[in-house]
């Protein structure tokens, strides 16, 4: 009766590690099966993806760089951003503006130079703002003293949506161009020139 016990007790510990040694080759091959067929994780692509605009116009080089945010099913002006209030004219950092020569907008001279690029949306005109503090976060240190060049331009609306914030900068003559930026259903748009 005892080698009876013993037998038995042998032959249970025996089965437990084989059942064990099975699990553990079981849960390593699901582990890799898991492995091989999940793929890498897609990157989520940003809300507001950083971007740029540049063009040469004549001698100069006009570079804007801003974030460029989408209206995703909401009200952008007169919404999102209220009416009548200062806007960096992007997402994220403020918007800004370079350019190596001097232009003339708006009936006066905008030395060459690096600015933070900012407007005043409202119904019927919009303030467009070129500001010395180029190199700050949204509107945070705005600060009207450091105006530069401001001047009012008339939106256009359209009935199309623009889903993604995009600036343009387009040579018209030799010595000219327009600077735009459109979004949700308005464009703005004014020219300039080279000095």
């Amino acid at each position: 009766m005892k080698n009876s016990i013993i037998l038995l007790c042998i032959i249970l510990l025996a089965s437990c590690k084989e059942t064990s040694k099975e699990e553990q080759e079981l849960h390593i091959t699901e582990k890799t099966e898991q492995n091989s067929t999940s793929a890498e994780p897609a990157k989520k692509k940003p809300l507001s993806p950083h971007t740029s605009a540049m063009a040469m116009v004549g001698d100069a080089h006009i570079h804007i760089d801003y974030s460029s945010p989408g209206v995703r099913d909401r009200i952008i002006f007169g919404g999102l951003l209220a009416y009548d209030q200062i806007w960096q004219a992007g997402a994220h950092m403020a918007t800004w503006i370079e350019t190596n020569k001097d232009l003339q907008i708006d009936g006066k001279t905008l030395p060459k130079g690096k600015y933070g690029f900012f407007t005043i949306p409202s119904k019927d005109d919009w303030i467009i703002i070129f500001n010395s503090n180029w190199e700050q976060h949204g509107k945070d240190e705005y600060d009207e003293k450091n105006d530069v060049l401001r001047f009012k331009v008339t939106p256009k609306i359209f009935e199309e949506i623009k889903e993604h914030l995009e600036y343009k900068v387009t040579k018209t003559t030799d010595n000219s161009g327009t600077i735009s930026l459109s979004w949700e259903k308005v464009l703005v748009e004014f020219p300039f020139e080279v000095k």
